[in-house]
């Protein structure tokens, strides 16, 4: 059984600015763009810093420091420098509550 966790409220999130929570310690972007929301861990797999402080454009975050571009769906980069995925994770949305499973999607 997949546990969810409330993170925020969905009126704590603006269209296309992340934002960063810890779940159990685990640094998640948060984000709303293109009416969904996604939660993806927030550190690059490059560079080690944080997503959360990118910017967001067409289902996409892509990191403040080399650019390296993350799709918000799947975790999997598709600008260099960074080559390897982040994790992404399950959402749910109940009333105004937005809930992220640390289970990773595949």
């Amino acid at each position: 059984m997949t546990l969810f966790v409330r993170v925020c409220g969905l009126g704590e999130l603006e269209e296309d600015t992340p934002k960063r929570v810890e779940l159990d310690g685990t640094p998640i972007s948060v984000v709303r763009t293109e009416g969904e929301v996604f939660a993806i861990n927030d550190i690059c797999s490059h560079a080690n810093v944080s997503l959360s402080e990118g910017e967001v454009d067409d289902c996409h975050i892509e990191c403040w420091l080399h650019g390296s571009r993350f799709d918000l769906r799947s975790g999997k980069p598709d600008a260099l420098p960074a080559t390897r995925p982040v994790p992404v994770y399950p959402v749910k949305i109940e009333g105004d509550d937005v809930l992220v499973s640390l289970t990773q999607e595949s």
